[in-house]
């Protein structure tokens, strides 16, 4: 059973402004430092939900994500925030939001700078192909290093299908062209290798525990007649779908690599 701890926000850092979001640094009440993304931002719950299910995916599969929590903002939270926009989004984020742990210490990953091993860099191409992961491109890898070693970070733009839900089914099966923009793929040279590895990994129980975390708060959107469990049993179906028809997205992957190398 998957478990993630619940901690406070008691204390509103700094923007982070490298996105759109306004994710922020904040501090919980057991005096540590989160990456908090919040409900009240452009994408609402939705990306909360992508980074949920983008970050429990990862780990999984023993790639390297910060612990993942529930960052609960009371309603006082913020309102002697100076900045107007800021305010807002608070405002609008009381409740359940999401954190990061906060990598002391990490750089950016550099693609010049740091060298990737070939089965590593294959396994987060194959993970962003599966989850459909627009934005780990050269220009915005969402990578950090800490002691040699990578960390993923902002899974908040994948399963992108949630944006419009139209025709979920069609979508799941789609070979995700945008691969090719990948900041590790021109070093994805073992991606059949690593189908075979994360299909054994990817049970359908163990995408059924994942879905299973999304909060029912997280998925009151009012857009539909869907409760929240009936929108939770459709990314569990999602993923299963990609998964069992991972040959488009590996065949989509390998094409584009053999076009760029």
């Amino acid at each position: 059973m998957i478990e993630i701890r619940d901690v406070n926000v008691i204390r509103y850092i700094t923007p982070l402004r490298e996105g759109g979001s306004l994710p922020a640094l904040a501090e919980g009440d057991d005096e540590f430092k989160y990456v908090i993304k919040f409900r009240g931002s452009g994408h609402g719950s939705k990306a909360l939900v992508a980074e949920l299910i983008g970050g429990l995916t990862a780990k999984a599969l023993g790639l390297r994500v910060p612990e993942l929590v529930f960052a609960h903002l009371d309603e006082a939270f913020g309102r002697t925030e100076a900045d107007e926009e800021i305010q807002d989004l608070l405002k609008g984020s009381r409740g359940l939001n999401i954190g990061l742990h906060f990598l002391t210490s990490a750089v950016t990953f550099d693609p010049v700078a740091c060298k990737v091993d070939e089965l590593e860099a294959s396994q987060i191409v194959w993970l962003d192909a599966f989850l459909t992961n627009v934005d780990r491109t050269v220009k915005n890898t969402n990578m950090m290093v800490k002691f040699r070693e990578i960390w993923l970070i902002d899974h908040g733009s994948t399963l992108y299908f949630h944006h419009t839900w139209d025709n979920w089914q069609k979508q799941a099966l789609s070979p995700f062209s945008l691969i090719k923009n990948h900041v590790l793929l021109p070093f994805a040279s073992k991606l059949d290798e690593v189908d075979k590895e994360f299909k054994k990994i990817l049970t359908p129980e163990m995408i059924g525990e994942i879905a299973a975390v999304i909060p029912d708060s997280w998925l009151e959107w009012g857009e539909g007649d869907e409760n929240p469990g009936q929108l939770r049993e459709v990314y569990r179906q999602f993923l299963l779908t990609r998964l069992e028809n991972s040959e488009i997205f590996i065949k989509e992957a390998q094409h584009a690599r053999e076009n760029i190398i």
